[in-house]
């Protein structure tokens, strides 16, 4: 196909450009562009020969529960595999189930991909949320004694115990199974049987034409033509108080499975894909991406994060504090980002809370409405960028926002505890000590070092209107000499080279804002 793509064009064009020059040119051209052709089509022809036909299948494997970092991990390699030109593309499904929102949003993504097949493996088992990603695909296949079902829907009580949702919930869900199920032409009844404990699935034989379908209980309740179906027995995995869940051998027998397979190394005979089957491993980038949402290692980002900030804003500048802050910011928001619990929102809200933080200490005096807000949404965003819901709905979920919520308050408290510790310990330590500011030793007229140290805070003796000597870059904040006294000042918005004359026009308690003379 590249040798076609565009060749009679492009030849009519090398033949018009080269006759212009003469037509020995043209001639020239042309006996080129029918060789690249022939070329090409040789080329095209051996590949096919070579492949028989064989279609190119990629196979992704899942053996996590499902929560939206999988989930978003899982979507990446699908779309990969997608832009790949795949014809197959197999999950490889070994997992407990997890999230109903994650697994709805995994559903859909199968049901709505075209121009490819898309198959379940299942080695082991496919329960829950897992059994419902495989009902999705196009094909089934499973070892003999796989298993795959029970899809019902729990919650955690109170009490900590697991208990059957409430039936608003079960109702989408039965609803969504059903719909999935009709897609890929797979037996209603039974497919919803998997969300359903009391429901009751029958084998039933039409009187007068002999179709035969799998109803349930609440079926045959609702069709005005109910005593034209014989039924047998209910199904043995399809009674009373229990979700239905089959192995790879009955699953065939019931047509909920397409096939059974001994392992992967049928795979490609039965689907007739070349070999070897491209399988897309887990990248560095994934595993990454899971280190750095977990629990311990975002405690450590954030308190990270927290303390190089503060750094920052005491002694301000593009400094070791800045690129720590912005690089553990910088990978957890990256982070979330991949992991699908993170949008632009939070960071947009994470960044106006450190803006009104930095106008608090630099432009407003004391600590009022803007450091109150500023530490509120900076610390909100901290948490909507690691939350797995909109809102909680359920115990788990509230379980889950307590602990993300646990994580940050304890890098916040950790903050403040390191804060403490760095404000007396830090300028006595051996090379952290050039991070923040000293106090000065000064400087006689005659070049002697003075030792003398007067009793009371330096901002007490200096006064509106006092002019002295920068001894720092005052960007916007830094310290100013006023005679014997080195006070620590901010400017009223101008940048200040160290020398530079400065006088003071305002003083709100230690509070001391200059102006360059």
């Amino acid at each position: 196909m590249i040798a076609k793509t565009g060749s009679s064009d492009s030849c009519a064009r090398r033949f018009q450009f080269f006759g212009i020059g003469g037509w020995n040119f043209g001639w020239l051209a042309l006996v080129v562009c029918v060789f690249h052709l022939l070329l090409g089509n040789a080329l095209q022809a051996e590949e096919s020969d070579a492949s028989g036909g064989k279609r190119r299948g990629v196979l992704i494997e899942f053996k996590e529960d499902i929560n939206p970092l999988s989930g978003a991990l899982l979507k990446r390699k699908f779309e990969s595999a997608l832009d790949s030109g795949a014809d197959v593309i197999i999950f490889d499904i070994q997992s407990p189930g997890g999230y109903t929102a994650v697994t709805f949003e995994l559903m859909d993504m199968v049901l709505e991909a075209k121009d490819v097949e898309t198959v379940a493996y299942i080695e082991k088992d496919a329960i829950s949320g897992a059994a419902l990603l495989a009902l999705s695909t196009d094909t089934i296949l499973m070892r003999p004694d796989a298993r795959m079902g029970d899809a019902g829907e729990i919650v955690m009580g109170e009490d900590g115990a697991f208990r059957y949702t409430p039936a608003k919930s079960r109702s989408v869900l039965a609803q969504k199974v059903r719909d999935t199920a009709e897609a890929t032409g797979r037996p209603l009844a039974l497919a919803e049987k998997m969300t359903d404990k009391d429901m009751v699935v029958y084998s039933v034989v039409n009187k007068e034409s002999g179709e035969q379908r799998y109803l349930s209980d609440k079926d045959l309740a609702s069709m005005e033509d109910a005593d034209q179906w014989e039924r047998s027995p209910p199904i043995r995995e399809a009674g009373k108080e229990m979700f239905f869940t089959v192995n790879g051998r009955r699953g065939v027998e019931l047509g909920m499975v397409d096939q059974v397979v001994d392992g992967r190394e049928d795979l490609a005979e039965v689907l007739n894909l070349r070999e070897p089957i491209v399988e897309m491993q887990r990248s560095w980038v994934d595993t990454l991406v899971f280190l750095l949402n977990t629990q311990f290692v975002t405690f450590l980002l954030l308190l990270i994060g927290l303390v190089a900030l503060g750094v920052e804003l005491s002694a301000p500048g593009i400094g070791v504090g800045g690129l720590t802050s912005v690089l553990c910011f910088g990978l957890f928001f990256w982070a979330r980002f991949l992991g699908g619990t993170s949008g632009w929102l939070e960071v947009v809200l994470f960044l106006v809370g450190i803006l009104f933080i930095a106008a608090e200490v630099f432009v407003i005096p004391g600590f009022g409405v803007a450091g109150i807000s500023g530490l509120a949404l900076s610390l909100g965003a901290l948490v909507m960028a690691s939350r797995r819901f909109a809102l909680p709905e359920n115990e788990i979920q509230w379980s889950s926002l307590a602990a993300d919520m646990l994580t940050v308050m304890g890098a916040f408290l950790g903050f403040l505890v390191c804060l403490i510790v760095i404000a007396k310990y830090m300028g006595d330590i051996p090379g952290l000590s050039r991070l923040t500011l000293r106090p000065q030793v000064l400087v006689s007229a005659s070049g002697d070092a003075s030792a003398t140290l007067v009793s009371g805070p330096a901002w007490e003796r200096v006064q509106v209107g006092d002019t002295g000597a920068a001894m720092s870059p005052l960007r916007p904040s830094g310290k100013v000499q006023f005679g014997d006294d080195a006070v620590d000042v901010v400017t009223d918005g101008d940048f200040v080279d160290p020398g530079s004359s400065v006088r003071i026009i305002a003083k709100q308690g230690a509070r001391i804002t200059v102006r360059k003379v």
